[in-house]
């Protein structure tokens, strides 16, 4: 029991990132249909982002976080500025190759500023372990899960009790309906890419003193982010915390009691099983006709 209770906290902590990532996806595709395959690549970006702040330019850890996920939110506001709305014929292939362009743009941009080599960073804070029947929970993890739903929390606030958020919800129902009540439909999917780019630079920060970070780290995290927002309900914040969760822990029992080999194809079988079994995921969405 003891090394399965390890299994399992390896699992959640994991299983939060992913989650995180998830989250922005739903997000994103809540607003305007689009899955951004070049959001790995914006963890990426946090992710070195705040590695560059708080190392070599020695900030404090909340404004590096702060400026970290600043930043890669208005890079992300300017790919939708200048890549997604000057699109002609914006149809769903048309956009998804755009953003897998994006996404192999971004990595090479990534090597070019930070190089080959892989960075570390220090935990967030020093304290030691704790100790729960055995196994050892880091305090790396509980900040990881804290901030994810204190995250989704307020993202749930946002939505459902500010006029933005309303008027997010709205465009994401009918966003020629929303723009007929004088709801700028352009500036809230402006607004979707820079929360949900931003929800992935808040991954890459958070996973930044459990891994090594470096310019390739994106596209397996960016998999696996998809694959819990499908398994969750692709669309629900919630549903994505579920199923980020669900993969992480599963994930964790499959290396630690089968095989290794089966850590980045568990992700995969999961969405296989659940697009056959049940494609709205757990928490499915309800699906709407945008006119």
């Amino acid at each position: 029991m003891q090394e399965v209770l390890q299994y399992i906290f390896s699992g959640i902590t994991s299983g939060a990132i992913y989650a995180v990532i998830a989250v922005g996806f739903s997000m994103l595709y809540n607003s305007t249909e689009l899955i951004n395959f070049a959001h790995g690549e914006f963890v990426m970006l946090g992710a070195l982002s705040f590695v560059t702040l708080s190392g070599p330019f020695q900030l404090p850890l909340l404004p590096a976080f702060i400026l970290s996920v600043a930043g890669v939110a208005v890079i992300g506001m300017l790919f939708e500025r200048l890549a997604i709305r000057t699109v002609r014929t914006p149809n769903p292939i048309v956009l998804i190759i755009i953003t897998v362009g994006a996404s192999i743009f971004l990595k090479g941009v990534g090597m070019l500023i930070w190089g080959k080599d892989a960075h570390t960073m220090p935990p967030f804070s020093g304290h030691p372990p704790l100790d729960i029947a055995g196994a050892k929970l880091l305090a790396q993890s509980l900040w990881i899960v804290a901030i994810l739903f204190i995250t989704v929390a307020g993202l749930h606030l946002f939505y459902k009790k500010t006029l933005t958020g309303k008027a997010m919800e709205a465009c994401a129902i009918s966003q020629k309906a929303a723009w007929l009540t004088g709801i700028p439909s352009k500036f809230m999917v402006l607004l979707a890419f820079g929360l949900s780019t931003g929800m992935g630079a808040v991954a890459g920060v958070i996973i930044s003193p459990i891994t090594m970070s470096s310019y390739d780290m994106g596209t397996m995290l960016g998999l696996k982010g998809f694959c819990a927002a499908m398994l969750g309900g692709l669309g629900s914040l919630w549903g994505s915390v579920i199923g980020g969760l669900l993969l992480g822990i599963l994930e964790a029992l499959g290396v630690g009691l089968v095989s290794s080999g089966l850590k980045d194809a568990t992700a995969f079988l999961l969405l296989l099983f659940i697009l056959y079994v049940r494609p709205s995921g757990i928490i499915g969405s309800v699906e709407v006709e945008r006119f």
